[in-house]
């Protein structure tokens, strides 16, 4: 199982877009044969730092993503 997390600070003016297109992404991912888990969270004390929480299957599955 490969796990993947990314920290992203986003500017205020852009939360919104970057929530929707990260969001669009993880509906996409979670479709792809070697991933399992996609969760965009958002913190709960800066509503502009958020965690992008993948997990595949193997590593063939987290490249194929890439």
């Amino acid at each position: 199982m490969y796990v993947v997390c990314v920290h992203v600070h986003v500017l205020p003016e852009h939360r919104e877009a970057f929530l929707e297109a990260s969001c669009e992404n993880a509906r996409h991912t979670v479709q792809e044969p070697g991933n399992l888990r996609f969760d965009v969270l958002q913190q709960a004390d800066d509503p502009n730092r958020f965690l992008l929480y993948e997990v595949y299957r193997d590593e063939a599955g987290m490249n194929a993503h890439k």
